[in-house]
C-alpha cells in the first residue's frame, strides 16, 4: 500500500491512463481488423486516412511503438494501392 500522498495519486493516474490507452488501442485495432476485412476499394480508400490518424497518434504517445505503427501503415497502404485501381497512363501525343 501507498505510503505517501503523491504515491497514492501517481497509482491514480496510472490506472487512469491505462485504460484510456487499452480503450484507445483495441479501438484502433479493430479499426485495422474492420479495414483488413474490406474488399470494398471505395471504403478503403475513404477509411484509411483516419486509422492512420489514429495509429499515428498511438505511436506519438507511446501505447504502441513506433515500428509497429510504421508496419502496421505500410501494410494498410499496400493493402489500399493494391486495391485501388492503376491510373491510367497519359494518351500518346499526336504528331
Amino acid at each position: 500500500m501507498a505510503n505517501h500522498i503523491s504515491a497514492e495519486k501517481r497509482i491514480r493516474n496510472t490506472k487512469t491512463k491505462r485504460t484510456q490507452n487499452r480503450y484507445q488501442g483495441r479501438t484502433v485495432r479493430n479499426s485495422v481488423k474492420k479495414l483488413r476485412d474490406t474488399e470494398e476499394k471505395e471504403v478503403l480508400v475513404k477509411e484509411i486516412s483516419a486509422v492512420v490518424s489514429k495509429i499515428d497518434k498511438l505511436a506519438k504517445k507511446s501505447v504502441i511503438h513506433k515500428n509497429k505503427a510504421a508496419n502496421l501503415k505500410s501494410k494498410l497502404m499496400r493493402k489500399a494501392n493494391a486495391a485501388s485501381p492503376a491510373t491510367p497512363a497519359a494518351p500518346p501525343a499526336e504528331k
